[in-house]
């Protein structure tokens, strides 16, 4: 895999805005050129969701952190931005989060935005194209649409924390998704450490060992 240095981030209206902005975060951290795309809907619930609104500055996503990276920020209306073509779109198209609308749309040939646009050009041109769907159930159009993009060569990783590492916060159990959204795209990134065997057992044979220490010295 390639080393990655640009990135389309396109945000749909699925909730889950917390997804998209510190995946924006993490990316600017390891030094990761963003081309942002927000549909209308995706700027309603990052306003319902987290009160943030975005209007043409997008630092207002970075609350406060210094963009280590070009950033700029498309309108989801303009088909002509440099998103829109293969020359230009970069290294990775990831959708976080992904609406089923915008998965079907996908899947069905439709390039009817620039959210739309990148992801079909990142098939066409074999880049990368990461989906993060995160509504829940599924029905069977919806499967079958993911197993569509699945098989055209999408990535389809689900916004959906394990709870291994056992998160104490819902910051913890976010950073847990985007970790492994930078993981698989083979990006830096230190808030998903790499599994060491076993958080739990290696406490419980600690404790156990422990255990049988002072069962051997009574003092």
């Amino acid at each position: 895999m390639s080393k990655v240095t640009k990135v389309v981030l396109g945000v749909s209206g699925a909730s889950g805005a917390c997804y998209a902005v510190r995946t924006l975060q993490l990316l600017m951290a390891a030094g990761i050129e963003v081309d942002l795309i927000y549909s209308s809907a995706a700027r309603r619930v990052l306003f319902e969701e987290m009160g943030l609104r975005l209007e043409d500055d997008p630092e207002i996503l970075l609350q406060g952190q210094v963009a280590e990276a070009k950033l700029r920020l498309w309108p989801n209306e303009d088909i002509g931005a440099p998103p829109a073509s293969g020359t230009a779109i970069g290294d990775v198209v990831m959708l976080v989060p992904c609406s089923l609308s915008t998965i079907g749309a996908i899947a069905h040939g439709s390039a009817a935005n620039l959210i739309e646009r990148a992801a079909q050009v990142a098939l066409k041109e074999g880049k990368q194209l990461l989906l993060v769907p995160r509504e829940s159930p599924l029905s069977k159009l919806h499967l079958d649409c993911l197993s569509r993009l699945a098989w055209a060569g999408a990535t389809v990783l689900p916004a959906s924390p394990g709870f291994y590492q056992r998160p104490q916060t819902i910051e913890e159990l976010v950073d847990q998704v985007c970790g492994k959204i930078l993981n698989r795209c083979g990006i830096d990134q230190q808030c998903l450490p790499a599994w060491d065997g076993g958080i739990g057992l290696s406490a419980q044979a600690a404790e156990k060992e422990g255990g049988d220490v002072g069962k051997a010295n009574p003092s």
